[in-house]
């Protein structure tokens, strides 16, 4: 019986330890893996076990443990939700700057984790004894593949060599007689897609003939598909390399680079692919099978070192050569390419040691995956840039280029024309740099350097690109309505070049006051919006802007009184742009109205702008008609109704002039004797005219009466003179008035 109840109480308390043991052990291994660094890890550890063990052979502390984690059990159970609330917290939202330090975190923390499973690889790995037989038996499976792959793929490359000799003068002649542009692109694209086709061809008849010849061994078939892998990646980057250099088929050649240039990168640049390839890809995995691991990392340290020194070498003993046919290149590109293509020749010699750098690093840590990662990487690198530099040449070709409207369409609307030309240029500059940063954000997501699709899935990112979508949204929804509505506004400002049909001087100003007002509301509204879309809160902005209009008005109470004054005007329609008016004691012609002011332009050519505030007497002279009062002196001693006679005579005469009688108004109006002197009577004649065309009735009618008066002898008043002479001598005393006429 004791034994039965002794059994029940064993079994719990061994279950108590193992699950206290498994969560220490747990803790320990928790923090050891984020804490590597710490030397004292063994140690603690050490402590952490002797401490445990004191606790299970004491009967007391084993008692009060149980009783501790009985008690915790408890606590948890009873309170479930505080404790799912603290394991499951609220995830914070991050911005591409936090994103952008996680993955920098992230990759040091992957590199360390990496260098300690290299280690644990090398020391731990399979260690095999080197057999002769076996050794040279899959050697010799190994060189007939390689054998049979490369006579069958030099075979087809050149059976198909003809095809690369039309496909170059195809394009060549494409080049010469400047036919179809697509041509030369599509010779050059042509012949890349023929050498991938080959590359397909030879690896599957080479993946046919390692099925039936592999002596029946996996190790031997696992080498012959090494091989393979390996001779599809480097052919493939080799087949880059002819698209660029193009050494055999000049006609081929996308850039301007000599035979001897091209040969001589295309050599080197394939050797150091191939030597890489096949030493990460094949050498080194042969060695770790048939030898073991850590002589496979002795050889990959050597061989890649190696390379590195060699290709730093090479490409910083041609910095200056590559420099140069940069600044080359760049004077005959755009002026857009022209700026990348000479920042890029001062770096490139950097960026290229930093690729080779990278890459000796990486296969330290992975033998073949390494150049599989650099090869989709710079593969990906060169898919992004050519489409970046194709879409961002179309983009600066069409920049140059000018919208010539018909004729008909410019007369209708004469500023459309000028502004879908300032508008275009600016929108595709615009999308020019997204596209330069679409491009940057691809090449650090082909390098993981930033992972683009895990941002986009962030809020942070479907701000950004939901945001960015609305701003060229509303940019554009508002260019292409102010556009709409300024060329209606300036159609029907030109519509007597259609019609005749003139608009008033009232509807012209008011017509160019509400396209002024129309530029303001739209902008203001469009800033606003744009705004709130990049997160900002125009709540506070547009409550202290009405603050702010509220004191300048308190403040400005004249400007305000010229803007109310001016509105009452132009809704009185009491002068508009190009009258001739009286403001101010200033008489000019209107050039321009604002809302606050107007422009004179007087007779001398004196510009005045006088506010509408100052404005007390206006006066209009285009106002439906005008009046020429013309008064005319006559001397007392010629007869009353001759003169009325003469005057009505050089009236008439001046209905009948074919260049005054269409600015004249109904019959002019004789008013006879006006008024009396001393030595002339006045008589007058009232001529309605067209406004602003009195004054030339004037002169025309004052040519006339001249003339009329002068056949007729009738004589204008003449200045009279008092001349006093001194009689003192003759004995008299004063003088005596002599009055007479003076000549």
């Amino acid at each position: 019986m004791p034994h039965n109840d002794r059994t029940p109480l064993a079994h719990r308390i061994q279950t108590h330890v193992f699950s206290t043991l498994l969560f220490i052990t747990l803790a320990l291994f928790s923090a050891f893996s984020h804490a590597a660094e710490q030397p004292a890890g063994a140690d603690q550890q050490k402590a952490s076990y002797t401490a445990l063990a004191d606790i299970l052979q004491d009967d007391k502390a084993r008692a009060e443990l149980i009783s501790h984690l009985r008690e915790a059990a408890k606590t948890q159970t009873a309170e479930p939700a505080p404790a799912a609330e603290k394991s499951e917290p609220k995830p914070e939202q991050l911005s591409l700057i936090d994103e952008l330090v996680d993955t920098t975190q992230g990759t040091v923390a992957q590199l360390r984790q990496r260098v300690e499973k290299l280690k644990d690889t090398i020391d731990s790995g399979p260690q095999h004894s080197f057999r002769a037989d076996r050794f040279f038996t899959a050697l010799g499976y190994f060189l007939l593949t390689v054998a049979v792959t490369f006579a069958l793929f030099h075979l087809i490359r050149k059976l198909v060599g003809p095809l690369y000799v039309r496909l170059g003068r195809w394009g060549n002649n494409a080049r010469l007689k400047q036919a179809h542009w697509y041509q030369l692109p599509a010779s050059i694209l042509g012949a890349f897609v023929i050498d991938l086709v080959i590359l397909l061809l030879t690896v599957a008849a080479g993946n046919l003939f390692t099925q039936y010849m592999n002596g029946g061994s996996a190790l031997i078939a696992r080498q012959q598909a090494l091989f393979l892998s390996a001779f599809a990646v480097i052919e493939f980057f080799k087949a880059v390399l002819r698209l660029i250099f193009a050494p055999g088929f000049s006609y081929l050649r996308p850039f301007p680079l000599t035979d001897m240039t091209a040969r001589y990168w295309n050599t080197r640049l394939a050797w150091v692919s191939g030597l890489i390839g096949y030493a990460l890809m094949v050498g080194v995995p042969v060695v770790a099978t048939q030898i073991n691991y850590t002589t496979a990392a002795v050889v990959n340290f050597v061989v890649m070192l190696g390379l590195t020194i060699y290709a730093s070498w090479l490409i910083l003993h041609n910095r200056r050569t590559i420099h140069r046919e940069f600044n080359l290149l760049a004077e005959r590109s755009m002026a857009f390419f022209s700026v990348i293509l000479r920042a890029l020749g001062h770096v490139w010699h950097l960026l290229a040691v930093s690729y080779f750098v990278v890459l000796f690093f990486l296969s330290q840590f992975d033998f073949a995956g390494s150049l599989r990662f650099m090869m989709t990487a710079t593969v990906k690198s060169l898919v992004v840039i050519a489409l970046g530099a194709l879409i961002s040449g179309l983009l600066s070709r069409w920049i140059s280029r000018r919208i010539t409207l018909p004729d008909d369409v410019n007369r209708r609307y004469p500023l459309l024309q000028k502004r879908i030309n300032s508008y275009i240029p600016a929108g595709l500059k615009i999308i020019r740099v997204l596209v330069v940063l679409s491009v940057t954000l691809f090449l650090l997501d082909a390098w993981h350097i930033f992972n683009l699709n895990k941002w986009f899935m962030t809020e942070s990112g479907e701000k950004v690109i939901s945001g960015l979508g609305h701003i060229l949204f509303i940019l554009c929804f508002a260019i292409v309505g102010w556009t709409l509505l300024a060329s209606m506004i300036e159609h029907r400002l030109g519509q007597e070049l259609t019609n005749g049909a003139r608009p008033s001087a009232r509807e012209r100003t008011l017509l160019t006051l509400f396209r002024n007002v129309l530029a303001i509301v739209i902008c203001t509204i469009t800033v606003m919006i744009m705004l709130s879309q990049i997160g900002l809160n125009i709540a506070p902005l547009l409550a202290g802007a009405g603050a702010l209009g509220l004191a300048v008005s308190f403040g400005a109470q004249t400007l305000v009184k010229d803007v109310i004054t001016g509105i009452f005007i132009q809704f009185e329609n009491g002068m508009n742009t190009g009258e001739y008016v009286t403001v101010m004691g200033i008489t000019g012609t209107v050039e321009s109205m604002t809302i606050r002011s107007i422009g004179l332009r007087d007779i001398y050519g004196v510009f005045h702008i006088v506010p509408y505030s100052s404005i007390t007497t206006l006066s209009n002279y285009e106002r439906e008609f005008g009046v020429y009062r013309a008064s005319y002196n006559v001397s007392r001693d010629e007869d009353v109704d001759k003169a009325n006679d003469v005057l009505r005579q050089a009236v008439e005469e001046l209905q009948q002039d074919e260049k005054i009688k269409p600015l004249l108004l109904g019959e002019p109006t004789f008013q006879g004797v006006v008024g009396l002197g001393d030595q002339f009577f006045t008589i007058r004649v009232l001529v309605r005219t067209r406004a602003l065309e009195q004054w030339t009735v004037q002169y025309a009618l004052d040519r006339l009466v001249k003339i009329h008066f002068e056949k007729a002898g009738m004589a204008m008043p003449r200045q009279a003179v008092q001349i006093y002479k001194d009689e003192g001598d003759a004995g008299g005393g004063g003088t005596l008035p002599v009055v007479g006429p003076v000549r």
